[in-house]
C-alpha cells in the first residue's frame, strides 16, 4: 500500500511539473502585422529585398500564399483581434476601429477606456485598454497556462499594442502624438517602467525628423520611379506636389509628431523600441516561451495617402526590409538560432486609388453619402414624419434609439433597403434580421461574421468592388485610398512562419486569418482561446 501511495505523489508531481513546462516549444514567439499589406508587395519589392529580412521569410521558412480575411469589415482593430483571438468581430466584439455605440450614444474607438488614464504623458492617448474585446487572444491564452511567461505589444497606433497582446498584457506600449514617447495606460501599469523612461529619454523622434525622407536607393532601382508626380497622392506636410525628398524639420514641434508617423523612420523608431523590449524584459530567458507583438502601423498611415502603386510605399517596403532584417539578426544573437517563433502578417491590404481605376478603365468609383444621407432623411420624413436615421458609419445604418424595438422599426429598416438596394454604387444590402442566419452566400456570411447585435447597425451594406465611401464629392476627395471591403484587394494578405522546426516551403491550401492562433496553439502547447473557430495549418508541422 505504501508503494503504491508513494508511486501515486511520484506520478502526481511528474504531471504537476508538466503543467507549468512545454514539451518543444520555442524561447520566444514574435508576431509581425504589417498595417495594409498587400500580398503581391512581396513578389513586387523581391528583387530589391536584402537576403536577411522578407526573403529570409520567403525563402527559409512556410510562406501560406492563400490566406484571407473571412469577414468584413478588413480594418486595423478588426484585424489585430482577429488574429491573436482566432475568431471574427462576430464573437470579439470588433466590428471596426470606431463605431457608434448605443449605450453611450456617440462614437467609440475600439480600445478606448474612460475609467484609466496615461502613464508617461499628461495627454489622452493613453486612455486606452482591451475593455471592447470580448475574446481571449492566444497571448491571454499563454499567460494562462504558463504565468511565468511574459507577453509585451508595441506599435505606433493604440489599438495594434493593446489588442494582439491581450488582457493579461505584461506592457503594452504605443505612441504619443502630443510627444513623440512611448505611453501606456493605468489598466496596465502605475508608472512607465525605467527602460521606457530611458528610451524615451533619447528624444528619437526630434533626431529622426531631422533626417528627410529620400529615396534609399539609386532611382534606377524603382519601378514606380516615373509615377512619383502622381495625380492620385494626397498633400502631406503643406507640401505643393507629392515628391520626394519629404522635409518635415521645419515643422511646428506639435505638427511633427504627427507627420513622423508617415515616414518610414516611425518604422526604425518602433524597431528600436521593440528590439529595447526584447533585451529589457528579458524576452527569452525565461522557463517558459515569452511573446512579443510587433505592430508596424506606418505603411498604413503612409498607405493611405499614396496608394499601393506609388513610389512612397516602394520606398517605404525597401526601408521595411531593413528592419526586419536587423530585428531577425538581433534575434539570432540574444535568443539563438533556431530557438524563436516569427510569423508575419498584414491586418487588411488596400484597394487601390479609385479615381486611378477610373482612369485607367477599371471598375470603381465613390459613394458621396452626404447627398444619400440627406435623401433617406427626406424618404423617412415621407412615409413616416419622422427621421429616424442616426447615423451612417462603416457602411452600417444606424436607427434612432426611440424607433428600435417598436412596431415602426421593421418598416422604417425595408423602407432603408429599398432607398439603399438602388444606388448603384452598392452591391448588397442586408438587414440585421437576416445576418442572423446563416447562408450559402458568401457576402451575406463574410457581413455575418463581422456583425455584433450591440454594436454594428441596423443594416450593413457593401459598396461595388473598387468603390470607397467619402462624406462629399470636395477637392482632394479622390486621392489617396483606403481599405474595409470583402474583395481581395483588401482580404488578400501575406502570412509567412519562420523559426524553430519550420521548413521551407510554399503552401498553396487555401487557410483563413483565424487559422494564425489555431496553429500558434500547438506552436505554444497551449489550449485554444474561448472564441476561436480557426483550423491549423497543418504543413507546418510536417517533419523531414
Amino acid at each position: 500500500m505504501k508503494l503504491l501511495s508513494l508511486l501515486f505523489f511520484v506520478c502526481l508531481g511528474f504531471v504537476s511539473n508538466q503543467v507549468f513546462s512545454q514539451k518543444n516549444a520555442p524561447k520566444v514567439v514574435v508576431g509581425i502585422v504589417v498595417d495594409q499589406m498587400c500580398y503581391d508587395y512581396l513578389y513586387r519589392f523581391y528583387p530589391q529585398f536584402g537576403k536577411d529580412g522578407f526573403k529570409r521569410l520567403m525563402d527559409k521558412g512556410a510562406h501560406f500564399r492563400n490566406v484571407t480575411y473571412n469577414y468584413v469589415p478588413t480594418y486595423t482593430g478588426p484585424g489585430h483581434a482577429s488574429i491573436y483571438t482566432g475568431s471574427t468581430p462576430s464573437n470579439h466584439g470588433i466590428v471596426a476601429n470606431e463605431w457608434h455605440y448605443r449605450p453611450f450614444n456617440r462614437e467609440v474607438n475600439c480600445v478606448e477606456d474612460t475609467t484609466v488614464s496615461t502613464v508617461g504623458s499628461m495627454s489622452g492617448y493613453g486612455k486606452r485598454s482591451p475593455y471592447f474585446l470580448r475574446s481571449n487572444t492566444i497571448t491571454d491564452q499563454l499567460k494562462l497556462t504558463y504565468p511565468d511567461s511574459k507577453v509585451i505589444g508595441v506599435s505606433i497606433k493604440d489599438r495594434s499594442a493593446i489588442l494582439p497582446a491581450g488582457h493579461l498584457s505584461d506592457g503594452s506600449y504605443w505612441y504619443d502624438y502630443a510627444t513623440g514617447n512611448f505611453i501606456t495606460s493605468t489598466f496596465y501599469k502605475k508608472e512607465l517602467p525605467a527602460w521606457v523612461d530611458q528610451f524615451n529619454d533619447q528624444k528619437l523622434v526630434s533626431k529622426y525628423i531631422n533626417e528627410p525622407w529620400k529615396l534609399l536607393k539609386d532611382s534606377s532601382s524603382y519601378t514606380y520611379i516615373k509615377q512619383d508626380n502622381s495625380p492620385y497622392e494626397g498633400l502631406v506636410g503643406g507640401k505643393t506636389s507629392p515628391v520626394f525628398p519629404y522635409d518635415f524639420s521645419k515643422a511646428a514641434p506639435i505638427d511633427q509628431y504627427n507627420l513622423f508617423t508617415i515616414t518610414p523612420a516611425a518604422n526604425t523608431f518602433l524597431t528600436d523600441f521593440a528590439i529595447n523590449a526584447l533585451s529589457k524584459e528579458q524576452l527569452g530567458k525565461h522557463a517558459t516561451t515569452d511573446f512579443l507583438a510587433i505592430s508596424y502601423s506606418t505603411p498604413d498611415i503612409a498607405g493611405h495617402a499614396f496608394g499601393p502603386y506609388s513610389l512612397e510605399m516602394e520606398d517605404m517596403y525597401f526601408r521595411l526590409d531593413q528592419e526586419l532584417a536587423r530585428l531577425f539578426q538581433t534575434l539570432d544573437k540574444e535568443i539563438g538560432k533556431g530557438q524563436y517563433v516569427v510569423f508575419l502578417t498584414a491586418d487588411h491590404a488596400v484597394v487601390p486609388v479609385p479615381q486611378f481605376l477610373m482612369d485607367h478603365q477599371l471598375p470603381g468609383g465613390y459613394l458621396f453619402l452626404q447627398n444619400k444621407i440627406e435623401n433617406l432623411r427626406k424618404a423617412c420624413v415621407a412615409k413616416f414624419g419622422k427621421d429616424y436615421l442616426n447615423t451612417i458609419e462603416n457602411d452600417n445604418v444606424y436607427l434612432t434609439d426611440n424607433v428600435l424595438g417598436t412596431e415602426l422599426e421593421p418598416q422604417v429598416i425595408a423602407l432603408f433597403k429599398t432607398e439603399i438596394a438602388q444606388w448603384t454604387e452598392v452591391k448588397q444590402v442586408y438587414t440585421k434580421d437576416e445576418l442572423l442566419v446563416r447562408t450559402a452566400d458568401n457576402w451575406q456570411q463574410m457581413i455575418a461574421s463581422g456583425y455584433d447585435k450591440e454594436r454594428s447597425g441596423e443594416l450593413i451594406f457593401i459598396l461595388q468592388p473598387g468603390y470607397l465611401p467619402k462624406t462629399a464629392d470636395t477637392p482632394g476627395s479622390h486621392k489617396g485610398t483606403s481599405h474595409g471591403s470583402a474583395f481581395n484587394y483588401d482580404t488578400h494578405v501575406p502570412v509567412l512562419f519562420y523559426g524553430k522546426d519550420i521548413l521551407p516551403q510554399d503552401v498553396f491550401t487555401p487557410y483563413e486569418i483565424v487559422d494564425i492562433t489555431a496553429t500558434l496553439v500547438h506552436i505554444l502547447d497551449v489550449q485554444r482561446p474561448n472564441t476561436a473557430i480557426g483550423k491549423p495549418m497543418i504543413e507546418l508541422f510536417r517533419k523531414k
